[in-house]
């Protein structure tokens, strides 16, 4: 298919919006529980392992799923295997108001994450289908921009919320809430398109598991995905607790402070979105320049992170912490753009599954073993230094593991070595 094919019109760039909308929902329904924390811990008499097995309890199904999920893409309308899998996850959320212990907390963690393993490789499959090269790092970094929005407003409302309502009544207002998502795109889900790409020469198949999994370009998006989603997860579910406990900030102070790594994140991550795409349209090429924002974003945070855990001053620690979300935006805007240039639009949903599921194994790491770490050392330096030491792993991993920044090309052969070939014209 030639990139001219795909011109997004007004429905497709409506269905985007709905789409960022819906993952915003999606983030602020995983980090939730991490603005509840401290109320669980007092009104549960829960210990900080058992909150961080709690807070990794999602990721354990939301990883095993991803490897389902594009095999239900590929045979279901993606649009509404989206819809149903929405419903759920808000349904478990608002169910979460409700519990009284904590094995009933931990079985809906579990039910969240495998309906929201559907998320990702449903974006990736409907913005490889619907929007062109030069557009996907601008329709991933908002996808991504709306992903930092939902935990930063999820913390100042849902502080907020717990201050008038009660932790309890936080979960059911946002899983009730939520489903009104659903009437807008219950109304156009038809309309869009719901299959891979009509007409294209293989349409109808795509690379087996077998394939993707022996492919060394996968496994190389699949640990740096780990390393990004490690320091994603570990803000996500543990900074309100650190600058609450550890930094002993009011309510007030919490909502602002805990909500504005992610406010930066979501900005940083459009502009660097809209960037990569503006180099690409003026000739970049789009394998090297998501390469760049990937390895270099990556870099950054990691870097930045480093010297603010070494710093004493409360000021200059929080300024570079800012820094260090401001430069993660360069890469978690471009990380999808990049794996579904990999891909190509025959096997975007199975790789992002895959990638997903294994990158999503930090989700129960960070969480698990900074909760033990925190409880071992009484202090957030080592759980900071391991996060540090995690990113730079899934840096070379983008670097060295992948090769070549091109689209890898699948064969339905029966020779291992004919399964795959590397093509540099594919990039341009």
């Amino acid at each position: 298919m030639s990139k001219a094919e795909l011109k997004p019109r007004t429905l497709h760039w409506f269905g985007l919006v709905l789409l960022i909308i819906s993952v915003c929902i999606n983030y602020a329904d995983r980090g939730n529980l991490g603005v509840a924390a401290k109320s669980l811990e007092r009104e549960l008499h829960l210990g900080q392992a058992e909150l961080g097995t709690l807070l990794g309890a999602f990721s354990i199904t939301y990883a095993v799923s991803q490897f389902f999920a594009g095999k239900l893409i590929d045979r279901w309308n993606v649009n509404w295997l989206y819809a149903a899998a929405f419903f759920l996850w808000s349904a478990a959320t608002g169910a979460t108001g409700f519990t009284n212990t904590f094995a009933e907390i931990f079985v809906l963690r579990l039910i969240l994450g495998m309906a929201e393993s559907v998320a990702y490789p449903s974006y990736s499959q409907m913005i490889v289908t619907t929007f062109p090269e030069g557009l996907r790092g601008t329709a991933n970094g908002l996808i991504d921009a709306g992903s930092k929005l939902g935990p930063a407003l999820g913390i100042l409302l849902g502080v907020e919320m717990i201050t008038r309502f009660s932790w309890r009544g936080m979960f059911f207002i946002i899983g009730a809430g939520s489903l009104l998502w659903m009437i807008p795109w219950c109304l156009v889900a038809h309309k869009l398109p719901g299959k891979r790409i009509k007409g294209h020469p293989q349409s109808s198949w795509s690379a087996s598991y077998r394939q993707l999994f022996t492919n060394r370009a996968l496994w190389g998006t699949a640990i740096g995905l780990f390393g990004g989603n490690y320091v994603w997860f570990f803000f996500l579910n543990w900074l309100p607790y650190y600058f609450e406990n550890d930094r002993h900030y009011t309510h007030d102070r919490l909502a602002i402070m805990g909500s504005l790594p992610f406010w930066v994140i979501a900005a940083s991550s459009t502009v660097f979105g809209l960037f990569a795409d503006w180099l690409i349209r003026r000739g970049g090429h789009a394998g090297n320049v998501r390469r760049f924002f990937v390895c270099s974003g990556l870099s950054g945070c990691g870097a930045l992170m480093l010297v603010a855990i070494l710093t004493p001053d409360a000021f200059w620690s929080n300024l570079l912490l800012l820094g260090a979300s401001a430069s993660m935006g360069a890469w978690s805007s471009n990380h999808w753009a990049y794996s579904q240039l990999l891909a190509g639009p025959e096997t975007a949903a199975k790789w992002t599954g895959i990638q997903n599921g294994l990158g999503n194994v930090a989700g129960f790491i960070a969480p698990m073993l900074s909760g033990f770490v925190l409880k071992a050392t009484h202090s957030f330096f080592a759980a900071f230094a391991i996060t540090c030491a995690v990113i730079f792993i899934g840096v070379l991993a983008y670097w060295v593991l992948v090769g070549a920044p091109v689209q890898v090309f699948f064969r339905p052969a029966l020779a291992r070595e004919d399964q795959l070939t590397y093509s540099e014209d594919s990039a341009q």
